[in-house]
């Protein structure tokens, strides 16, 4: 329990007394220390939540100087003010211009008698500060093995938040690295996820390097990576820990992220056994139709049109050995695996594969099948970053193979580019702008967005509106790839419209902006000329 002036005030061997009839309110301030100074401005040596014991040895008597000394101390943080009392000393009674300042300030006024030395009262402070912390310790032990405890006799992460939750008072969800729950010690998490998304989605971006805290509703957030070496889960805690909570959040992500990769090892059989159908929907030339969605449909995956994805797992910007080659750590295998487990998680179905062997100046590849509806894109963007990756064209399942065969074809263009390249039905559009001159198309381009270019924020709005286009005008697929939130997204639409004077909803508008964002991006990847 905190150390309050009411506390002090009953402890009979002190025999502190208040000097006037001080409000219930003020007594309950907590002491979080004990000093002494007979400064006429002791303000500047206070941290906050100090007891400030004098003798009054330079204490004014005039009214306005004497309020000026205690307005000081009252801004330095003192949660009490106790003057010294006895024979010898300036006082003994309180003076009643002292008595006056302290009631017009709202700061509590005390008296320590003769035979009470100043070194009791701290003593009694700093002893009672001690058993506060003792308390908060025992506590926090007593958390910590009930939540080991249920980390051992049980299996599963909910009733570790369940013991969690019990013990704090603070609510917990667990969440996978795209923010899908997985568990929460109540049956209905205490704040909805949407309001925690900004968050959630800020920290998984991350991986492992921090956390972040944000408040929603009245309700403090907070969201921790869960993982050893990579990232496997979120924890969402929903309330403001005390001191013994806190100490205990350490504990809680350790045996958390020790569930989830015990989890994730749990899951590689079922992983090969996905990779091996994988490997069977590939293989099979004679593919018919009602096959191959009775395979995908065995995986978990329904979509009607799927598509396939090809990923370098080397990062084209890894780390570098001798020569400039990619040294064996980026090439490893087992980073392969783990990139595809993760990519398995994220994708419905996880038909995911590693296969290939690295080459001298690349690495493993990993073939996935998705469905048309994924935004790809976000995944690679969140597991796959910096990797050489195609995309092939929406197909259906039988034809996946082909698919593949497009994917596989792209990971050149997307190695030069250096991001991932997507095959499209049709090339119509690309055909026209390679005909093109490319001059003419530049100076149509700035036509278009020329008014984006003079905005102080001209190359955010270009992208959003490029992002918004390319995605079909998904408002949930641009904010992903984006990173930002949704109403984000709209603003900055609806600020580009009305530079440009252009409507999203009109096809003549939408198609200029489209072919005028296409040939920017066309003109800072190509050289100049035709």
């Amino acid at each position: 329990m905190p150390l309050r002036i009411s506390d002090l005030l009953d402890r009979p061997g002190l025999r502190l007394a208040l000097t006037y009839d001080v409000p219930p309110e003020l007594l309950a301030r907590t002491i979080e220390a004990a000093t002494v100074s007979d400064l006429l401005t002791p303000g500047k040596w206070l941290q906050g939540g100090e007891l400030l014991m004098t003798i009054g040895l330079l204490l004014p008597m005039e009214p306005a100087a004497c309020r000026a000394y205690v307005r000081d101390a009252a801004e330095g943080g003192a949660a009490c003010l106790a003057l010294g009392l006895g024979q010898g000393l300036p006082y003994q009674e309180a003076p009643e211009v002292l008595v006056t300042a302290a009631r017009e300030a709202g700061l509590p006024l005390l008296t320590v008698p003769d035979e009470v030395p100043f070194i009791a009262v701290t003593k009694a402070v700093f002893d009672a500060r001690a058993a506060e912390q003792r308390e908060v310790l025992h506590r926090a032990f007593a958390t910590q093995r009930r939540l080991t405890a249920a980390a051992a006799t049980s299996d599963g992460l909910q009733p570790m938040l369940a013991e969690w939750t019990a013990a704090t008072g603070v609510g917990a969800t667990v969440l996978d690295p795209l923010g899908r729950q997985l568990a929460a010690a109540e049956r209905e998490p205490r704040t909805p996820l949407d309001r925690a998304r900004d968050l959630i989605e800020r920290v998984a971006a991350r991986g492992l390097r921090g956390s972040a805290t944000s408040t929603a509703g009245g309700t403090q957030l907070e969201v921790q990576p869960l993982g050893a070496r990579r990232l496997r889960g979120l924890l969402l805690l929903a309330g403001r820990p005390d001191d013994a909570a806190r100490a205990v959040v350490p504990g809680l992500i350790s045996l958390l992220s020790l569930e989830l990769e015990r989890r994730h090892l749990r899951d590689e059989p079922e992983r090969r056994r996905r990779s091996a159908l994988l490997s069977e929907l590939l293989a099979d030339e004679d593919l018919t139709g009602d096959r191959a969605r009775d395979m995908l449909a065995s995986a978990g995956l329904s979509a009607e049109r799927v598509r396939a994805v090809v990923v370098e797992a080397a990062p084209a910007t890894g780390p570098r050995g001798p020569g400039g080659a990619p040294s064996p750590a980026a090439l490893s295998e087992g980073a392969a695996q783990e990139m595809a487990a993760d990519l398995a998680l994220a994708m419905p179905g996880g038909l995911v594969r590693v296969t290939g062997e690295p080459g001298p100046a690349r690495g493993p590849l990993i073939e996935a099948v998705a469905g048309e509806e994924l935004d790809i894109h976000a995944v690679l963007g969140r597991f796959a970053p910096h990797c050489p990756a195609g995309i092939g064209p929406a197909t259906a399942p039988e034809a996946v193979r082909v698919s593949l065969r497009q994917a596989t074809g792209l990971l050149a263009v997307s190695r030069t580019s250096g991001a991932p390249a997507e095959a499209r039905q049709s090339e119509a559009a690309r055909l026209l702008l390679e005909l093109g001159d490319r001059r003419t198309l530049l100076g149509y381009a700035d036509t278009v967005l020329g008014p984006l270019d003079l905005a102080d924020n001209g190359e955010e709005l270009i992208a959003t509106l490029a992002a918004w286009l390319e995605t079909g005008g998904a408002w949930d697929a641009t904010s992903r790839r984006l990173g930002v939130h949704r109403h984000t997204v709209r603003n900055r639409l609806d600020k580009a419209m009305d530079l440009t004077g252009r409507r999203l909803d009109d096809p003549d508008d939408r198609f200029d902006l489209w072919l005028a964002t296409r040939i920017r991006r066309g003109g800072r990847a190509a050289p100049g000329g035709r």
